[in-house]
């Protein structure tokens, strides 16, 4: 390597020049900028006349529309759908265009600004509350939705008092009336909030994919408009429940199921799904009971398909494109979930970590800060675990690594069996006897759309306990883009890393980073701050060598690997998918109507809603079943014949290490860079103080991966340091942590 070579541009790859550096198409740059404008016009009028609805003058607007379609081939149902579901598909439809128009080499192009600046989304203004860390963007969320909701109640209210001075009621007439009125509009309202409750927890949404907002970020807007959904539609619910106790009619009412009008048995049977779903995913039952809140979870299908009977098919319209877009979801990850991937290798590390080596296709894309969803047969076949991916893409083509903590049954089960497996001689085995194995299934990989940790050419990574699983990721990312020459702004990374005892160090210092990249050091500028909070000093141990992990490797087979088939994966794939199930579920219904309900004179309020949702499902099924079929054909003529040449280095380096020895940090390469520090916790004030007076006025990149407590400290050192700066960097937080 010549003398120059460390102050070449990292974001120039090899044989590249800043004169021949390629430069986007105006072509393709006026493409996204005009489907970025569309998509932004369709969703502001879109979000516009939902939130005006309320009003008398859009509410005659809208009747007058609904009126003047009330003949045509879908009647109100189309109408209502093509007014409120329709433009969340077609901004669907043009995000697909977006991304393929994008590629996946967007990021790439990316240069830091010259001058820092303030992000709405990394800014976090809101640190200790019911909502957890807030930043400004999402913040601006909740004071929209909490003023929709007001203005919603209060035009509604007005509404209902012009309503009841027309007629010549007793006190208790009007009090009954406004009662039922008051929960009319409520049940109108939680309809509306419907709409959204879907769209964040579409693992794979082409929607959150646009937005680059990844699932475990989107999942915590679920939870919030969750509780804002229960709470309308407990409200809508018991309004009624008042109005006709107080009328002496009750259980007639609750009952009754009609069929031209509002069903109120199926909507009682829905709002006791939907209770039970909200009353077990409050913290309290969730973090003592997890699985009952998983599997009450379920109740989502009663709580949908009784919701369409209550109401009939055309006020379900109203949120069936929230909801579509998830069944789309459900059944890709479904499919994918099928496959068996085999586990290559599993280790048990001496501070109670598992690491698993999974069996991946080399067209499977993923970035350093995806995760997966991980089913062991062996342990369950019902439970499904989030872990981060602990390795980087550039690692190996054929494979992926998790790091897991033992913390509860499952994980103890987990690790009872790879002890068990390693502690069996190879002699004792019979000649033909086949090896054990560990048999998993895979949802994802999820995660960000780009990766952002290159975007910043400053780091901070603060990390608790096994929250350093995705560093290392990083970590190996930016080494290997390094060593390739490929594009990589970070050039300082400091990494402050808290754990409770000091057999978890290995975790991080036994990463051979020189094996990556020789001569990093020159390169990139690294300092590692480690904590041990639970120990006033050293073992006396530290410098001696620690019992040896234990491995268990497994027969790699071909066709092992997890599924492509999901929704973060090949883009046109899913987007044929996504658009063929969407022209089929129109199709269904428009032959529907004009096959069996207009002929028939099907009237029935609660069967059309059950019509409507059986088509919903079955467009997926089969119109979305074809396509995943050929998706399938394609992924198995593409891999056949890919062999793991890539990965069999990293799995015979692996299995000669089995017997390798840890070490303590002070014998590691990297030592000379860092500092551990025992009976403390990290002052991120000292911290973050030092940090600005060393790197001056420049964006940094803060990434957290720990429980609530250490996010919420670390973004209340970044909001303080960001209002009181004076040519001092701008820190912008973001949050790496899976919190269901």
């Amino acid at each position: 390597m010549d003398e120059h070579s460390a102050h070449r541009p990292l974001l120039l790859s090899k044989g590249s020049s800043l004169g021949d550096f390629k430069k986007r198409p105006l072509l393709v740059s006026s493409a996204k900028w005009i489907l970025k404008v569309t998509m932004w016009v369709i969703f502001i009028a879109w979000a516009t006349l939902i939130f005006l609805l309320p009003s008398e003058s859009m509410n005659k607007s809208y009747q007058k529309l609904i009126q003047a379609t009330h003949g045509t081939v879908l009647g109100i149902t189309g109408s209502i759908f093509m007014v409120f579901s329709a433009p969340i598909l077609i901004i669907a439809f043009l995000s697909i265009a977006y991304l393929i128009i994008s590629g996946e080499e967007e990021l790439q192009e990316k240069k830091s600004p010259k001058f820092p600046r303030f992000r709405l989304w990394t800014f976090p203004v809101i640190v200790d509350g019911p909502f957890g860390v807030v930043s400004a963007a999402e913040l601006i969320g909740i004071l929209l939705f909490s003023l929709y909701i007001i203005w919603a109640v209060s035009a509604y209210t007005v509404r209902n008092l012009n309503l009841l001075s027309e007629f010549q009621l007793t006190f208790k007439e009007e009090s009954y009336l406004m009662l039922e009125l008051s929960g009319l509009r409520f049940g109108s309202i939680g309809l509306f909030c419907l709409a959204f409750l879907f769209l964040p927890i579409a693992r794979g949404s082409v929607l959150l994919r646009l937005i680059d907002i990844p699932f475990e970020h989107a999942t915590k807007y679920h939870v919030w408009l969750g509780h804002l959904t229960m709470v309308i539609f407990t409200l809508h619910g018991l309004l009624y429940v008042v109005a006709w106790a107080m009328q002496g009619r009750l259980l007639r009412e609750i009952l009754e199921w009609k069929n031209i009008g509002v069903a109120n048995l199926p909507g009682v049977i829905s709002l006791a799904a939907g209770l039970l779903m909200w009353v077990t995913s409050l913290p309290p039952v969730r973090k003592q009971n997890f699985e009952l809140f998983f599997y009450t979870h379920q109740l989502y299908v009663v709580f949908v398909i009784f919701l369409a009977l209550h109401v009939g098919d055309f006020i379900f319209s109203i949120a069936a494109g929230g909801i579509f877009l998830f069944v789309l979801d459900r059944f890709l990850r479904f499919c994918q979930s099928r496959r068996t991937v085999n586990i290559i290798s599993a280790s048990c590390l001496p501070c109670g970590t598992v690491e698993l080596v999974l069996s991946k296709p080399g067209n499977l894309r993923y970035n350093a800060l995806s995760f997966i969803f991980l089913q062991v047969r062996e342990l369950s076949w019902l439970q499904w675990h989030p872990f981060s991916v602990s390795s980087s893409p550039l690692d190996g083509k054929y494979h992926l690594s998790v790091l897991i903590k033992v913390l509860g049954k499952w994980t103890e089960k987990l690790r009872g069996i790879i002890l068990n497996v390693s502690e069996e001689e190879p002699q004792v085995r019979q000649p033909l006897q086949p090896r054990s194995k560990l048999t998993a299934s895979v949802e994802g990989p999820y995660g960000h759309e780009s990766s952002y940790h290159l975007t910043y050419e400053n780091l901070i990574l603060v990390a608790g306990g096994i929250g350093i699983s995705p560093f290392l990721a990083i970590l190996s990312d930016i080494l290997h883009r390094i060593e390739d020459r490929k594009p990589c702004l970070p050039q300082n990374i400091l990494i402050v890393w808290a754990v409770k005892r000091s057999n978890e160090l290995p975790l991080l210092y036994t990463f051979d980073m020189e094996s990556i990249c020789p001569f990093f050091s020159d390169k990139l500028n690294l300092e590692i701050q480690t904590y041990v909070t639970r120990e006033s000093e050293p073992p006396l141990e530290e410098g001696k060598v620690h019992k040896s992990m234990n491995s268990s490797f497994f027969p790699v087979s071909n066709r092992c690997g997890m599924s492509i088939l999901v929704g973060t994966g090949n883009t046109i794939w899913s987007g044929i998918y996504v658009m063929v199930s969407t022209i089929g579920f129109i199709i269904s219904v428009g032959l529907l109507d004009i096959c069996y309900i207009n002929p028939f004179g099907v009237s029935s309020w609660w069967y059309k809603g059950l019509l409507f949702v059986a088509c919903m499902v079955a467009s997926v099924l089969i119109f979305g079943g074809l396509v995943i079929g050929l998706w399938h054909l394609w992924e198995r003529k593409t891999s056949t014949g890919e062999a793991c040449e890539d990965d069999g280095q990293k799995i015979n380096i692996m299995q000669n290490n089995e017997a390798k020895e840890y070490k303590e940090p002070c014998q590691n390469t990297f030592s000379s860079t860092s500092t551990i520090q025992y009976g403390r916790r990290p002052d991120f004030k000292e911290i973050f103080g030092s940090i600005s007076e060393r790197w001056g006025d420049v964006d940094v990149g803060v990434i957290v991966c720990g429980p609530p407590t250490l996010q919420s400290s670390v973004a209340k050192e970044c909001r303080s340091q960001n209002l009181k700066r004076c040519n001092h960097p701008i820190f912008h937080f973001n949050s790496h942590s899976f919190d269901l």
